[in-house]
């Protein structure tokens, strides 16, 4: 099949988010599976697509609040209001409407158009529904701007997040009902939607690379836990917020604690192991300096990519049950607590067995393996409910409505339509 993948962050070559992780498996598993994948979106800046696909950049953008100014976070509020849109779309419209018309024509004929979170479908959900579509739902999003305006400091974030959760919905509804499937990364979000789709949705399970990592020479622990995270993102830092204020005052004082990650308003409490650590180098070698890994979400929709990351390393944890949504088997070396105390006295026993010599570490192996069978045995089904394939050769877009394909220079950034190459087809 020829099939063309919608995303607002195409997916890249070194994926470090949870957004561009599921990214990276999604096109990774249909290229596994022997298909042709066009990828049109936007690349986010310092980063370089993936090898696989053929990319046709919209041009650069950061889309993280956290790393733009007040300028820009007005005018993209001023274009949301204008466009009767939600804030998350209406960053994606920079392209505009005919732009994105002209790229999908220069690649016809293709199958069906995978349509990847909310935000570029949004925007354009007339232009991409005029053709077979199947939506990648990375959350609930509408249920997860309700839970941030719960939580919202002040009225205009809360009014912020509700008119979000509003519009969220109805944009979700119609891209759902007009999906010939529905691929979600956890349980629950698969009723997310109403029953009345529910039986058209799937849950895809995800790994965090499509090879696992050979494991390295094993070190000692540098902190007796450790947490990573993107807390900027508004589900993520309730987890923080509630691991830092119920469960760190419970920990033994001799218990070190390591938090890295870039976090807006550092919090100010206080434990004498804690070190705020910043952003880090390498995500995954970081999880592996803990002796046990708490995983501490509360919120959100979707899947937990750092549960994942962390099953796949082998790492003891302890979880809360909202960590482990699309998590089909739960490793040995987890346990399960929601309650503070609880949370609290399952980290102080594992801990004390790792100084004690037990370092409880599994094989990831098996957990990888399990899931990227499942994963594209998952893509498999949804693709065979699509129209018939097309036949007729694709035709490559004209010179004068983008620039040719290139090879993808590391290192470099592409502008225009421009590309890489590289898919199966």
């Amino acid at each position: 099949m020829h099939l063309v993948l919608v995303s607002s962050l195409v997916p890249v070559e070194n994926p470090s988010s949870g957004f561009d992780i599921a990214n990276r498996a999604v096109l990774d598993g249909l290229c596994a599976l022997g298909h042709r994948v066009s990828v049109i979106g936007y690349l986010q800046p310092g980063q370089s697509v993936a090898a696989d696909g053929e990319t046709y950049l919209l041009g650069e953008l950061e889309v993280a609040n956290a790393k733009v100014g007040a300028a820009t976070k007005l005018r993209w509020l001023a274009t949301a209001v204008l466009n009767r849109t939600t804030l998350s779309s209406a960053k994606m419209l920079k392209a505009g409407r005919r732009h994105v018309e002209t790229l999908l024509q220069g690649l016809q004929p293709f199958d069906a158009i995978i349509l990847n979170s909310v935000q570029l479908p949004g925007a354009f959900s007339a232009v991409f529904q005029k053709h077979p579509t199947i939506y990648v739902a990375h959350n609930v999003e509408a249920d997860s701007a309700l839970e941030n305006a719960a939580s919202a400091s002040g009225l205009l974030e809360r009014f912020l997040f509700r008119r979000e959760a509003r519009l969220l919905e109805q944009v979700e509804r119609q891209l759902t009902q007009t999906a010939s499937a529905i691929w979600t990364f956890a349980e629950a979000d698969r009723f997310g939607f109403g029953h009345a789709v529910s039986d058209r949705a799937a849950v895809l399970p995800l790994v965090t690379g499509w090879e696992l990592p050979e494991s390295g020479v094993e070190r000692l622990p540098e902190y007796d836990l450790a947490l990573i995270g993107t807390w900027s993102w508004k589900p993520n830092r309730i987890g923080l917020d509630w691991f830092l204020s119920e469960v760190m005052p419970l920990l033994p004082a001799d218990m070190s604690i390591g938090i890295a990650g870039q976090i807006p308003d550092v919090p100010a409490v206080s434990h004498p192991g804690l070190r705020f650590l910043g952003r880090v180098p390498d995500a995954r070698a970081f999880v592996e300096t803990g002796a046990v890994i708490p995983l501490i979400s509360r919120g959100g929709t979707g899947v937990q990519l750092k549960t994942i990351e962390t099953f796949e390393l082998g790492m003891p944890s302890v979880a809360t049950r909202a960590s482990l949504r699309g998590i089909g088997e739960i490793p040995a070396n987890c346990s399960i607590a929601d309650e503070p105390v609880e949370f609290a006295q399952l980290l102080t026993g594992k801990v004390a067995q790792v100084r004690a010599g037990n370092r409880q570490r599994l094989s990831g192996a098996t957990f990888h393996r399990a899931q990227k069978a499942r994963l594209l045995a998952t893509l498999e089904r949804g693709l065979a409910g699509l129209v018939k394939p097309v036949t007729e050769p694709a035709r490559r877009l004209s010179k004068e409505q983008a620039a040719p394909p290139m090879k993808k220079k590391s290192g470099t950034a592409s502008h225009g339509f421009a590309v890489h190459e590289g898919g199966k087809s």
